[in-house]
């Protein structure tokens, strides 16, 4: 069979794609512009999307040539732009095909097992230069360089009729290195002379190296993965070229098609991505929770405190006994529902600093709890928490910013660990980044082959979690006989303002003893990862995994009731804690109490903060307030302690009642202290008591 038909075929088939997909309309206006310049060019460069599945609809052997042979068929794409260009008169300097610089960007490839690719399994496909789709997170950014995207080379022979047209165009192709487009020893088909270049015409772009990680690697970092286990994860290098730069954010989690290449770096082989196109990855969330917590929430849909205080109760009954710290349980599941997708940016963060003796049960806590969500992170001394800079390692010589732990839970949490273990200079950096939800990193130019030093600007898009251990021997404070003595002067002030949510956690609670904790551990240690209690057989981890990805996707808004009472409580708490040094309360205290309401309202899946979610956020920051400075007017009349939301052992339905005509009382007293101290727009809460 004639090979000129097929290909005179899937010519007429590309062309008729691009007048139905309007990419011939595009690159009409495309070659308009290119026509209005004033300057003059060697190569024409014109971007085409394509969708595989339509083509393949259109012309099966065509559809075949862009996912396993995409070289070839960008000639084909170039042959029809080349005919349009003379047929048209759209370009009159054009003289040549050779001058047309395709670039297919395929939309998606189909989802099947051979267009995966993934480092970790066999056989590796580096040499057909076909299309594959990878999907990792980025590990690091480097600055953005230049490539030689395109050249014309003349005869060196005067003579020769080739040292005139535009015979010789060099244009970059996927995967190919500098050298392969400009170099010194090119020689010419008719008379055998040396090209030379041909400078004026030389097209510089944009070049930029993504460092990619497998993400399962991310269970790394959780620390989820076993002992017995042997796992090794390896980055692998993606060049992002021109309309590409700056379309993968360090620690984002994206979906890469594009044609693996592997070559030499020095004396190793390795392997690297020519990105075709980028898409974010979005996980999809759970169209609903669990049956057992669908029951329980259609039970308690009459209190609106019951849903979360239950949920607490027996948070993390795998790890510690049911009813434990629940305070600080409460807080970390609104912590999580306060987290975010990758594609969105945490509105309100909402970040714990935990005060305790009983480092083993917090951090284990606390260990558990960031494995219930995709970005959760354990950070270790042994990495940086926020961003390094490196030199690139693939021989362009630029800045590579790695992430730190605080960049790769983008969208999740972080857990940083004992505070009093980090040094002044670290410590002023993360109240930097707590302040301002931003790191800098500076770049020298010298030192990184450019002229100009750089400061870029990384947004940091995730919750922190800490605890102070006042075992250690920097810490001499007594066991306070009440919370407002709790001596905090080995944390820095402004720092312990920036957490927001400060927790105190007694080293045995006031419902258990040590027995019970004793026996729960010897029970994990005989019966490793059975379930130890009933709860913990009818709430799974997975379900509270799924009902955490399910409230935090929740689009919340604010009741005009539940915004006026946070105002007001803010209003009154800075009239009464105010001496002659100033107010003691932080001007970020109304964004705490916002996210503490919304979060509240996630996690009891509603819609609306209510009145009821602000009392919650109210009681948590008073508590901190009291942690920090003493009680205060209101503090006195409600009793704040560091059991104000869980004042008795809820074992049944007549503890959780009481629960409830305690917080109602708490609400009261609320109203009845806003009147009091509040602005003059409180005066309506006693309006509405009557």
């Amino acid at each position: 069979m004639s090979w000129a038909p097929v290909f005179n075929h899937m010519r007429e088939s590309a062309l008729i794609y691009m007048d139905r997909s309007r990419g011939l309309e595009n690159f009409i206006e495309d070659c308009k512009k290119y026509n209005e310049s004033s300057q003059s060019y060697a190569v024409y460069r014109f971007v085409i999307s394509v969708n595989p599945i339509d083509i393949t609809e259109l012309n099966a052997t065509l559809g075949n040539y862009i996912l396993h042979e995409p070289v070839k068929a960008a000639k084909i794409f170039q042959s029809v732009c080349g005919a349009a260009i003379r047929t048209l008169s759209l370009i009159e300097e054009y003289q040549a095909e050779v001058q047309i610089n395709v670039i297919l960007k395929v939309t998606h490839l189909p989802d099947l097992p051979g267009y995966h690719l993934s480092l970790s399994e066999f056989p590796l496909d580096y040499t057909s230069q076909r299309l594959y789709m990878m999907e990792g997170t980025v590990i690091a950014v480097s600055t953005v360089n230049k490539y030689t995207q395109g050249a014309r080379f003349l005869c060196s022979d005067m003579q020769c009729p080739l040292s005139r047209d535009f015979r010789y165009i060099r244009i970059h192709t996927p995967g190919a290195t500098e050298s392969a487009t400009v170099r010194q020893d090119f020689f010419c088909d008719l008379c055998t002379s040396p090209l030379k270049e041909d400078v004026k015409y030389r097209v510089l772009s944009d070049k930029q190296v993504i460092e990619l990680i497998d993400s399962k690697a991310l269970g790394v970092f959780q620390g989820q993965w076993a002992t017995h286990q042997n796992y090794r994860f390896q980055s692998y290098a993606v060049f992002l070229r021109d309309e590409l730069i700056d379309r993968m954010k360090i620690g984002g989690r994206y979906r890469v098609i594009g044609i693996p290449v592997c070559g030499l770096n020095g004396f190793q082989v390795t392997v690297c991505i020519e990105a075709n196109n980028i898409h974010q990855y979005i996980p999809s969330s759970p169209p609903t929770i669990c049956k057992a917590f669908q029951k329980l929430h259609c039970k308690t849909l009459s209190s609106p405190w019951i849903f979360t205080g239950i949920l607490a109760n027996i948070f993390a009954a795998q790890v510690v006994p049911v009813g434990m710290h629940n305070t600080l349980k409460l807080c970390m599941l609104l912590s999580l529902v306060q987290t975010c997708n990758e594609d969105k940016e945490i509105g309100n963060p909402l970040d714990l600093m935990v005060v305790t003796n009983d480092i083993m049960i917090v951090e284990r806590l606390m260990r558990y709890g960031i494995c219930l969500i995709p970005r959760g992170v354990h950070h270790t001394h042994f990495n940086d928490l926020f961003a390094t800079i490196t030199k690139d390692e693939l021989g362009t010589g630029t800045a590579i910013i790695q992430a730190g732990s605080a960049l790769m839970a983008k969208g999740g949490v972080c857990f940083i660990g004992d505070i009093n273990t980090y040094k002044k200079e670290k410590l002023d950096l993360l109240l930097s980044v707590l302040e301002s939800r931003n790191t800098t990193i500076f770049i020298a130019g010298k030192k990184y082959g450019d002229d100009v030093d750089q400061q870029v600007f990384i947004s940091v898009q995730c919750n922190f979690w800490s605890y102070a251990d006042f075992s250690s021997k920097k810490c001499n404070s007594k066991e306070p006989s009440f919370i407002g003595q709790m001596d905090l002067s080995v944390i820095p002030s402004h720092l312990v303002d920036a957490f927001g949510t400060l927790i105190y956690c007694s080293p045995i609670s006031h419902t258990y003893t040590d027995v019970s904790l004793v026996q729960h551990s010897l029970r994990r240690a005989i019966n490793p990862g059975a379930s130890l209690c009933r709860a913990a057989q009818q709430f799974t981890t997975q379900d509270y995994e799924e009902l955490i990805a399910y409230a935090k996707n929740l689009d919340v808004t604010f009741d005009a009731k539940a915004e006026e009472l946070v105002h007001s409580y803010y209003l009154a708490s800075r009239r009464v804690r105010t001496n002659s040094n100033g107010s003691k309360i932080s001007t970020s205290a109304l964004r705490h109490l916002s996210s503490i309401s919304e979060a509240h309202a996630k996690l009891s899946l509603r819609r609306k903060v209510i009145e009821e979610d602000a009392l919650i956020a109210i009681l948590l920051f008073e508590a901190s307030l009291t942690l920090k400075h003493g009680s205060s007017v209101f503090g006195s009349l409600v009793g704040v302690s560091q059991h104000t939301l869980f004042p008795l052992e809820l074992i049944d339905e007549n503890s959780l009642q009481q629960r409830d005509n305690y917080l109602r009382e708490c609400h009261q007293q609320l109203r009845q202290f806003l009147i009091t101290y509040g602005p003059a727009t409180s005066a309506t809460f006693s309006q509405d008591d009557e």
